[in-house]
């Protein structure tokens, strides 16, 4: 299989509303670019730890009893069967690292 270039910002330049999908894959892991402009419903994986790396706007990551603010270059972990959800107040693109066969419960 050939390796294809790929451009983050050309691939969401023209994207408002919400949307994640896989950008790159590597080993048993995938890195997925999600644009978010609101919020994404409670949930937790697992069996798998979860990286988000901000590119643009401000992330929040709501836990039980707090939330954590990401900005552009920012990285965070969210550990494997922690509920959470993300959200945001205006645009904002974030990259995800996680294993391709994630489970997703609390939906």
């Amino acid at each position: 299989m050939k390796a294809e270039k790929l451009n983050i910002f050309e691939a969401i330049k023209d994207i408002q509303q919400y949307t994640n999908f896989v950008v790159g894959e590597v080993n048993d892991h995938v890195v997925r670019a999600a644009v978010i402009d609101g919020e994404f419903h409670w949930h937790k994986h697992e069996f798998c730890d979860e990286l988000f790396l901000v590119l643009e706007g401000e992330l929040l990551i709501d836990f039980e009893d707090r939330t954590v603010s990401l900005l552009p270059g920012d990285i965070y972990t969210v550990k494997a069967n922690v509920l959470h959800r993300t959200r945001s107040r205006g645009r904002t693109v974030n990259l995800c690292f996680e294993k391709a066969d994630n489970d997703v419960n609390g939906s």
